[in-house]
């Protein structure tokens, strides 16, 4: 999570989404900067609409307003599960030696999800109880539009490094399993698709 002074600004560093890279381009830019722990890195919208933005707001004495990015939603579970592929990876975390298509159907399945699975919702993230999502929503497949918006209102130009990257694997689904998924996942994929291109 970052956040802007001047220009009231914070970002929401949603996971899966080369925030590792943004703040690594904008860090130097920006009055706050929490990398670590991850749970403070990874603020949701309802944690920064409760602790955050009253206590920036009270102290800028303006409101701040709010940018993240979202991927898509079956390609960001891609992204998790190829991430949890690599060897250095915590043993209840590890995706090595399963399908994608286990993997989502262990991510869908009612009860607790066990823990290599247990990694949320874009939409959850990116939305507070009350419904409110973020005001600057990008996709992060379009990330020009996002990097335009952020030169915009920084007044600098922007390059943003190739970090943190999954390693490549196979994401096949059965059709079964898509179902579920878009069943599972149907918040996430709406508000996907209200982002517009």
């Amino acid at each position: 999570m970052m956040v802007f002074w001047q220009q009231r600004l914070a970002f929401l560093a949603t996971p899966k989404t080369a925030s590792t890279a943004i703040e690594a381009a904008l860090g130097a830019l920006a009055s706050l900067v929490i990398l670590r722990p991850r749970e403070l890195k990874h603020t949701d919208a309802t944690r920064f609409e409760r602790f955050l933005q009253p206590f920036l707001s009270e102290s800028r004495k303006a409101s701040f307003e709010v940018v993240a990015l979202m991927r898509e939603p079956r390609d960001w579970l891609g992204s998790w599960y190829r991430d949890r592929q690599r060897e250095d990876v915590e043993p209840e975390h590890s995706t090595a030696g399963m399908s994608f298509d286990d993997f989502v159907r262990a991510y869908c399945g009612q009860g607790p999800r066990p823990a290599f699975a247990d990694v949320g919702s874009q939409a959850e993230f990116l939305t507070t109880p009350s419904g409110a999502q973020m005001p600057h929503l990008f996709r992060y497949e379009a990330l020009d539009g996002f990097v335009q918006f952020l030169e915009d209102r920084l007044g600098c130009e922007i390059t943003l490094p190739h970090m943190n990257v999954s390693p490549k694997g196979n994401t096949a689904l059965t059709a079964e399993t898509e179902t579920m998924l878009r069943a599972r996942l149907a918040q996430d994929f709406a508000l996907y698709e209200s982002i517009g291109g």
